[in-house]
């Protein structure tokens, strides 16, 4: 794969919003976070959440959780990387709000705003989804959001009721303390 560096080769700090609902999703979510971790070096992971499908539907709980580090891969590089990780854990797009065995949104990065049709950013409705908000909060809740630059902490305050998302926490040790090197 070819990388492009964001404009001045600097690093760029990003957030990603992991789920998962099919087979151990716990299991896939450490391997999708160690396979993240080793290509784009340090990252801050989020305790684990479970929440329900949005929209509602017939189907698992999900597991999610949020990571944060920085980057010299453009955007669309490391949208590339998330959606090749999702193909390797069998992931399918045929079905929109199915269940999948992996998810990874690129949320936000940098101070980027775009909405064109392969990357929106901020990614369209995370200020509307608790499921993101939550964990992204545990990892970077002053976090600014464009284009108000309302921080992640303040846009989860601005929802509804918490009944959709629990926090579960990881199995034995979370990721971050684990050695993925």
């Amino acid at each position: 794969m070819r990388h492009r560096p964001p404009p001045g080769g600097r690093a760029e700090p990003f957030a990603l919003c992991l789920g998962a609902n099919q087979g151990d999703a716990e299991a896939t979510l450490r391997q999708a976070i160690d396979r993240l971790r080793r290509a784009l070096g340090s990252l801050r992971v989020a305790p684990l959440f479970r929440s329900t499908p949005v929209p509602p539907s017939p189907q698992p709980d999900f597991l999610n959780t949020a990571l944060v580090g920085e980057t010299t891969l453009g955007p669309e590089n490391l949208l590339a990387l998330a959606k090749a990780l999702e193909l390797a854990a069998g992931r399918r797009r045929d079905e929109r709000f199915g269940p999948r065995p992996l998810d990874i949104d690129l949320v936000l990065y940098g101070e980027r705003v775009s909405d064109a049709p392969e990357l929106t950013l901020p990614h369209p409705r995370l200020r509307e989804r608790r499921f993101m908000l939550a964990p992204l909060a545990e990892v970077a809740p002053e976090r600014a959001v464009p284009p108000d630059q309302a921080t992640v902490g303040e846009l989860l305050e601005m929802l509804g009721p918490e009944d959709e998302v629990e926090r579960v926490g990881w199995t034995g040790d979370p990721p971050d303390q684990s050695s993925t090197r």
